[in-house]
């Protein structure tokens, strides 16, 4: 039978109370011990290298797909992974046609202009390439504009393009080719917003590791423009993010201009279970007084390029002028939402039955359970078995359910079903432990109350060494 729901006051005390008790474990989390429709968690996507904007009543989000362009669409931040994508882009040209890479989009007049990164299949042709819009819509669609090239790099190495707005002109800032790195910062002049005017100056950025400089972006405040990028192979956990500032009246093409910050500005957290945070971009809350940062990073400290998610938080500014990006939050912790942000009125219900809403979850047969999972975990904590038959059944009140929990090398197949529907098998084996990693999600439902039915089938693929299946958080959406 399913449970009875809770009221909304009993489940805002029995959070309240839980939040109280469990407060040391939630700050080392990073999470919140409430939500609500002006809240949401981590992640936005499952995709790395994002960039996002407000626009047109909505945030329009890109990450690296590979062989195409695709951005999400959603009037809220929290609903942007229930979001489903739109193709803005794919090409037939072999030359450009793969591998593409780190997406981002500008609006200059009343068109839109997407820059990326491609190659033909080999990583050093990458080459750098922009898009036009053919109307005033960020999602396009678009068309082929120009290869964007500094006559002295003309067939050198290039990737993640960003453009530098600075005393009414405009620049392309990239990583390639320089006498420092073989991935370092370039600056080009610009003549319009698809042609590259001039030389390219390389700048000597400061980072952590020695091999990589990426991904730079820019905020202008304070009477300076401050460059942030990416320093470390994206796969390492130490992937980290580092700045540079310039006078507004300085020249951007004058390296000398560019003064160091001192160490990283977003790092590792952890103690957060947060690794490799990086690859990021900036944008403003829907009111425009919030600024906020976008990025990707990972939930295990092993060096791979899989399980990079993007996330969001808010950035604030020092009393020097200066950015501060804070330190990385916890996969699921609770925030606020950007301020004009409509609400979204999706809530989490946790492995163990607590819930910020109208939900809970009811187990059969006999579950594991603990906190052994410590930071890869919602609340630090979940259940897993592997006797065929057990079921974890959650009850939740909306249109769409989506189910995170750890992914490891232990773990086998679940037959996942909707109130009582047909079930797709769903396999939560991954080669690499990751926490909070999206398993499923639902299809779009008929809003009321539903059902969602975790079986453990007990078995496992050929590269599994056992067939356990995790149950962790589920994210539900109510419209």
């Amino acid at each position: 039978m399913r449970a009875r729901p809770r009221t909304a006051l009993v489940a805002a005390l029995l959070t309240l109370l839980v939040g109280l008790v469990c407060a040391p474990q939630a700050a080392a989390a990073g999470q919140a011990s409430a939500a609500a429709a002006g809240t949401f968690r981590n992640p936005l996507n499952t995709g790395p290298d994002p960039f996002l904007a407000y626009a047109n009543g909505a945030y329009h989000l890109t990450t690296t797909q590979g062989d195409s362009i695709k951005m999400w669409r959603s009037p809220s931040l929290g609903t942007l992974l229930d979001a489903d994508p739109v193709t803005v882009w794919t090409d037939t040209d072999a030359s450009r046609n793969q591998h593409i890479w780190a997406p981002e989009f500008y609006r200059f007049g009343d068109r839109w202009y997407l820059y990326y990164t491609a190659d033909d299949g080999t990583d050093d042709h990458h080459r750098l390439f922009v898009l036009e819009s053919e109307r005033d819509d960020p999602a396009g669609p678009y068309h082929f504009k120009a290869k964007l090239t500094p006559p002295n790099h003309a067939n050198d190495f290039a990737i993640d393009p960003g453009i530098l707005q600075h005393n009414g002109k405009l620049y392309l800032a990239y990583s390639g080719i320089n006498p420092y790195q073989h991935n370092g910062l370039n600056i080009a002049p610009m003549s319009n917003p698809y042609t590259v005017s001039g030389d390219a100056v390389a700048i000597d950025a400061a980072g952590g590791c020695p091999e990589v400089r990426e991904g730079p972006e820019f905020l202008n405040r304070n009477g300076r423009t401050w460059m942030t990028y990416s320093t470390c192979d994206t796969g390492k956990p130490d992937y980290q993010v580092w700045m540079m500032s310039l006078p507004d009246t300085a020249d951007p093409l004058v390296p000398g201009n560019w003064s160091r910050h001192a160490g990283p500005v977003f790092s590792r957290a952890d103690d957060r279970g947060v690794f490799g945070p990086g690859h990021h971009a900036f944008f403003k809350s829907p009111d425009g007084t919030e600024d906020w940062l976008v990025y990707h990073a990972k939930t295990t400290s092993v060096n791979t390029y899989t399980n990079r998610t993007t996330r969001a938080q808010k950035i604030t500014w020092n009393a020097d002028g200066s950015p501060n990006l804070g330190t990385p939050l916890a996969m699921g912790a609770t925030q606020d939402l950007p301020s004009g942000d409509p609400g979204s009125g999706n809530y989490w219900i946790n492995d163990d039955g607590r819930s910020s809403g109208d939900g809970t979850v009811a187990y059969t047969g006999t579950w594991n359970s603990g906190t052994g999972c410590a930071a890869q975990c919602f609340w630090s904590d979940d259940h897993w078995s592997d006797q065929a038959g057990n079921t974890a059944t959650f009850s939740f009140t909306g249109t769409r359910i989506a189910l995170l929990s750890v992914r490891d090398t232990g773990n086998g197949i679940a037959a996942i079903s909707v109130d009582g529907g047909p079930e797709q098998r769903v396999d939560f084996y991954g080669a690499i432990r990751t926490g909070e990693t999206l398993q499923y999600l639902s299809p779009r439902l008929a809003a009321g109350e539903h059902t969602l039915r975790v079986r453990v089938t007990g078995e496992r693929s050929a590269s599994s060494g056992a067939s356990f299946v995790s149950v962790d958080r589920a994210e539900v959406y109510t419209h």
